[in-house]
């Protein structure tokens, strides 16, 4: 019986496959490994943290005019909202301008731990209006130097409190500035205490 001859380009054949298997299952083996730091990535995977509070801002970003207003709109409603609170607690970090810093803070607390004739303005007011109603003319005439009374008590007390609180300022902040606190405190001191914002923060005869 004839013997058939070995196929040499076979046998070569097979033995190049069985080399080149293993070589191409490794990089399946090097991806598992974890990744250098100086790869040509350049940077390491965030964390989740990291990567979650990227998506929330981009997720918050406005796409578009319309959402953009929308969100303008929020965050002044947010702002005014905080200054709401902060003129009723005094939080500092949340008040208008004009209410901000050492310098008007005491300002404000040197008036609300007094009595100011000015305060008292509106409820004399209309006791006056009242008693100018009456068909008198003797109530009238009292009613008529009842409003210089008033007015001039009103310009002395200022007068005085703007002197005594300007002293007091350049003693307790000689190096800020205190341009416009007197003012402020004398607008501050024409309002009833209840119905002073920010809202105040000592009481009557106490030092500030």
């Amino acid at each position: 019986m004839p013997v058939k001859p070995l196929r040499l380009g076979f046998v070569f054949r097979s033995r190049a496959k069985d080399e080149k298997a293993p070589a191409d299952k490794a990089p399946v083996a090097d991806s598992k490994q974890p990744r250098d730091p100086q790869a040509p990535k350049g940077r390491p995977t965030p964390k989740r943290s990291e990567a979650q509070t990227q998506r929330r801002s981009v997720a918050k970003t406005p796409t578009n005019r319309k959402e953009a207003a929308k969100r303008q709109r929020e965050e002044r409603r947010q702002a005014l909202e905080r200054q709401r609170q902060a003129l009723a607690s005094g939080d500092e970090r949340y008040l208008p301008a004009r209410d901000k810093g050492p310098v008007r803070k005491f300002a404000r607390n040197w008036v609300d731990a007094r009595f100011n004739v000015a305060e008292f303005f509106l409820p004399l007011a209309v006791v006056i209006l009242v008693l100018s109603i009456v068909r008198v003319p003797a109530i009238q005439s009292i009613a008529l130097l009842m409003w210089l009374v008033v007015i001039v008590l009103i310009v002395a007390d200022a007068a005085f409190s703007g002197f005594r609180l300007r002293k007091r300022l350049k003693e307790r902040f000689p190096d800020e500035n205190t341009r416009g606190a007197v003012a402020y405190a004398l607008m501050r001191s024409l309002q009833m205490r209840r119905l002073r914002l920010p809202k105040p923060q000592v009481k009557r005869g106490e030092r500030p």
